[in-house]
């Protein structure tokens, strides 16, 4: 199948520069053209068009996924009365008791927090677990190469600290390869940055459509 996902702004990253009125043809799971809309959907006749509102982007990177998920409780929603629904940590989380009662289902809503946020990949160091290797890549993301995690402490928000988007993006887009997008409801580049990938309203991983906020 033949998507076209166009937005406002296109940010397609290595180096290049922003698109207004840009779009990303996608067949099946990889990355078929992008550029300006009239130009990519003259060359995809008969195409779907998903329109986005503000920017779009390559997928963003986590950089502290190993520690989001190990440090981090992700509550499930029938617990919002009694825990909230923000992740916990610190003594909030030793109160929870033994790991094995609530571990796995942590680390797939975990999964799913990231993809709200836009991320397509995260980082895992030597000596991740294979399960938690096993549950990022059935989540639809990719492993990329160990990086600096945040100095900080782990933070959803991958563009938290970020000087450019391009900064947190997984990889550049490119033709032929995956197709790994997330838009975003804000004007421009500098807004953005300003309103964190919080403002994420659709997840592209491999050409799926995995998360949608509205």
């Amino acid at each position: 199948m033949l998507t076209i996902h166009a937005a406002a702004l296109l940010l397609p990253g290595g180096g290049r520069a922003p698109v207004p009125g840009g779009a990303v043809a996608v067949r099946d799971a990889s990355i078929a053209a992008f550029g300006p809309y009239e130009e990519v959907a003259a060359a995809h006749p008969g195409a779907r068009v998903r329109q986005w509102p503000g920017v779009l982007t390559p997928g963003l990177l986590q950089r502290d996924a190993v520690r989001l998920l190990g440090e981090w409780y992700f509550p499930d929603p029938r617990e919002a009365d009694a825990l909230g629904t923000e992740p916990l940590t610190g003594g909030a989380l030793d109160a929870l008791g033994p790991e094995e009662t609530w571990r796995a289902g942590s680390v797939r809503r975990g999964l799913h927090r990231m993809l709200r946020f836009g991320t397509t990949a995260v980082t895992a160091p030597p000596g991740t677990p294979a399960a938690l290797l096993t549950a990022v890549r059935r989540s639809g993301l990719t492993v990329a190469a160990p990086a600096v995690p945040s100095a900080d402490g782990p933070r959803l928000d991958p563009l938290a600290g970020a000087g450019a988007v391009s900064d947190a993006t997984a990889a550049p887009l490119t033709a032929g390869g995956r197709a790994d997008l997330a838009a975003f409801d804000a004007p421009d580049e500098a807004a953005l940055l300003a309103a964190g990938a919080a403002s994420c309203v659709a997840t592209i991983a491999a050409g799926r459509l995995v998360y949608r906020g509205r």
